[in-house]
């Protein structure tokens, strides 16, 4: 018997199924699997798959407490880059302790297989939040941008850079707090820049100074910070062409159009901050993360007191009479 975490029915699976072997639900079709062990770490159902392995739901049978279970994919044993990549991913996020920076608990092989046992983050992730409501609420992402350029302020304390900022890398616990994951890309800051034909990040939110082959640096994670803002708030991905050329060669050509052009309901305090994050020349960009953290702390004061202030209004029409927010 096996629960479907996803419509939460029990079904009846065969005894026979092979490991890691995925059958739908009888009643919505989601993917179930039969339980697998990984000595004291029980695989309970998929959460994600990727290009470098498979996230699972799993269970730590010593210590009792949910975790997920990031499986190496097996063609992938063979690839050098790609078991370097994996084992960067746990070292580097190993050693960093912030609220919102996924907790690795463990890295381990058995008969094989190679995985990381991690904090699970099993409530979406803000890829999906943009998927499904299109625009996410101004609140929600300036606390997102908030907690983000802290956990990417004390990477880089440590040393780190990222590297791949995107909404697919932000996850959300059930409490609803944003999880950065994904240290796969992530290399020292004081790393000598290597000769490469290739261009580490996601094209969407690549910053300029990496397509144009330049030094890197925190100022590139934060580009791709806003720009991952920026596509939370407006819908929309800084730059849109057909082809992917297209996009990245717009972020070193094409002026960003602001935010609040394409989104009029965004605040111009966010927006100028976002536009700030997003400049072309890193030296236009705010100087540190504790100053991008303060533009989008005072962006979300300024929100929530024009909220308060809408409320109030409200409650004068309907009747209620004066009551100032700041007494509730």
């Amino acid at each position: 018997m096996v629960t479907c975490y996803s419509c939460h029915t029990k079904n009846f699976i065969n005894n026979d199924l092979a490991p890691y072997e995925l059958v739908a639900c009888k009643r919505c079709g989601g993917p179930i699997m039969a339980p697998h062990r990984l000595r004291h770490i029980e695989l309970r159902a998929p959460i994600a798959s990727g290009g470098m392995g498979t996230v699972y739901r799993a269970y730590d049978l010593t210590l009792q407490r949910d975790v997920a279970v990031k499986l190496m994919k097996e063609e992938m044993l063979s690839e050098p880059d790609a078991m370097e990549s994996f084992i960067r991913e746990a070292r580097a996020a190993a050693q960093l302790n912030h609220t919102n920076i996924i907790h690795i608990y463990s890295f381990d092989e058995l008969d094989g297989s190679n995985y990381l046992v991690m904090e699970l983050a099993d409530a979406g992730c803000l890829d999906s939040r943009i998927e499904k409501e299109e625009v996410v609420p101004e609140l929600d992402v300036l606390d997102v941008g908030v907690k983000v350029a802290s956990a990417l302020d004390t990477a880089l304390k440590h040393n780190l850079l990222h590297r791949d900022i995107k909404p697919g890398n932000i996850l959300y616990n059930h409490e609803g707090e944003p999880k950065l994951v994904d240290f796969g890309l992530a290399k020292a800051a004081d790393e000598e820049e290597e000769e490469s034909d290739d261009i580490w990040g996601t094209p969407y939110y690549i910053a300029p100074e990496k397509v144009n082959r330049e030094r890197e640096d925190f100022l590139s994670d934060m580009y791709s910070l806003a720009g991952t803002l920026y596509h939370a708030l407006t819908g929309h991905v800084p730059f849109e062409a057909e082809e992917i050329n297209d996009v990245v060669a717009a972020h070193v050509h094409t002026p960003l159009t602001p935010p609040n052009q394409v989104n009029p309901a965004i605040t111009q305090t966010t927006s100028d901050a976002i536009e700030r994050a997003m400049a072309k020349n890193p030296d236009d960009r705010f100087a540190s993360y504790d100053e991008m953290i303060m533009a989008l702390t005072e962006a979300r004061s300024r929100l929530l007191v024009s909220l308060y202030q809408s409320q109030d209004a409200a409650y004068e029409e309907e009747g209620g009479g004066k009551k100032g927010w700041w007494r509730r």
